[in-house]
């Protein structure tokens, strides 16, 4: 989340203490500075009708790929790895760069 305008980016970049972000899905950037961002919460993800596998990240996207078509017995660890990938791969970049 930009804090300075209230409104979800998805982070594709860097330049020293600046972040450059854009609208999940693409569209126009903008630079932020690393303090001013924060990891979107649930609801405001879901407000955006965003889940982790639209954030643009081929990983994410194969994972989600993988959740929906296993098998119903298989679906847990399917989407335990989803989550996973998302929080170590995404989470933990954006807390790096607040």
């Amino acid at each position: 989340m930009d804090t300075r305008e209230n409104r979800i980016a998805q982070v594709i970049g860097e330049t020293g203490t600046r972040v450059q972000v854009q609208r999940p899905g693409g569209g126009l950037t903008w630079e932020v500075p690393a303090s001013a961002l924060r990891l979107a919460t649930r609801d405001e993800r879901n407000a955006a009708g965003l889940r982790p596998y639209q954030s643009g990240c081929a990983e994410c996207a194969a994972l989600e790929a993988a959740r929906t078509s296993a098998l119903d017995g298989e679906k847990p660890a399917a989407a335990a790895a989803a989550r996973t990938h998302w929080i170590v791969a995404h989470s933990t970049q954006l807390r790096e760069n607040e």
